[in-house]
């Protein structure tokens, strides 16, 4: 259950949420926060016996700091956060927040199985200095995730949370989408700001963007591999795993959409489809953290089950960033 202390700090999240007019929470009188731009999802480093190496981590984010990233999404799936306990995924989350500049936002991934657990993560996000909580589907029991019982859990969390709300739809790890259906309910609700859509429909986001036109919501691309094409049907941004890599190359690319520059931007998104689906769907976080080792970042390991590359998936990793001109 909710104990007490944490019934107390919702309330007081809440009071301040609803007044606030500063940070992280609103933007403009009357209006959401602002979530618009480009976000490396931040790897977890490990240590050689799987310990969470803190030091790695600050090392990364200052190298990620000279890029003009919106923020820095903590604690996502490229974060690692299922195999995670409760107070490292917090102590992480401290951590970056420690180490960021406070003009960058912070998104923590706080999704829980279950609404209360959700609804207390997302609480002690807050407290740790988080600006908006990013939340993944429940999905063990998906087939009776249906858009009803999604409806009622975003809607409890967003209730509850002190920060703004991101929901998040990453279908290949959870095996479901958020029904489009239920994200324009959502979008509806005053503390839930956006959506983070991995499922690289780009129909589906297009959609989306014109479902909720008439509310203060946003929504931004899961990848680099249809950044461009989440652009140019209304999306404001993206949360990209090979901005750990490509960083400046994934901010020109926003830059050029942003610009009206559609053939130079074409031309940057066609050399970056090849590493960004080898660093996600093609060999996953182990791709991204051997790829961040060669960029000159600390990758190293990640923790069982997750198995380090093979010399095959590596040389052909490594044939996807050098044929495009990476490496």
């Amino acid at each position: 259950m909710l104990g007490p202390r944490v019934w107390s700090s919702v309330r007081q999240g809440l009071s301040r949420a609803l007044s606030s007019t500063v940070g992280g929470w609103a933007s403009g009188e009357g209006r959401k926060v602002d979530i618009s731009g480009i976000y490396p999802p931040v790897t977890t480093p490990f240590t050689a016996t799987a310990e969470v190496d803190y030091g790695k981590l600050e090392e990364n984010l200052h190298k990620l700091g000279t890029f003009p990233f919106r923020g820095f999404v903590v604690q996502g799936s490229n974060g690692e956060f299922p195999f995670l306990t409760s107070s490292e995924r917090l102590e992480v989350v401290s951590r970056v927040r420690q180490t960021l500049p406070r003009d960058k936002l912070l998104l923590a991934g706080s999704g829980c199985e279950s609404t209360q657990a959700t609804v207390e993560m997302t609480v002690s996000m807050a407290q740790v200095g988080a600006d908006a909580a990013m939340v993944v589907t429940p999905c063990y029991y998906h087939g009776r995730m249906n858009s009803a019982a999604l409806i009622h859990h975003y809607t409890k969390v967003a209730d509850l949370s002190p920060i703004p709300v991101v929901l998040y739809s990453v279908p290949a790890n959870t095996g479901l989408d958020l029904p489009v259906d239920a994200v324009v309910t959502l979008s509806q609700h005053p503390n839930i700001v956006g959506i983070k859509d991995s499922g690289g429909d780009v129909t589906r986001i297009g959609l989306i963007v014109h479902k909720t036109r008439r509310q203060d919501f946003q929504v931004l691309a899961g990848s680099a591999g249809f950044l461009l094409a989440s652009y140019a049907v209304g999306a404001v941004g993206g949360v990209c795993a090979l901005a750990n890599v490509l960083g400046a190359q994934v901010c020109q690319l926003e830059r050029l959409c942003l610009t009206g520059q559609w053939e130079d931007a074409q031309k940057l998104q066609h050399r970056l489809i090849e590493p960004n689906t080898a660093v996600t769907r093609r060999f996953g976080i182990p791709g991204l953290k051997k790829t961040m080792d060669w960029f000159g970042y600390y990758g190293g390991p990640c923790r069982a089950p997750l198995q380090e590359l093979s010399a095959a998936q590596e040389e052909a990793l490594r044939l996807d960033f050098t044929s495009n001109g990476w490496l």
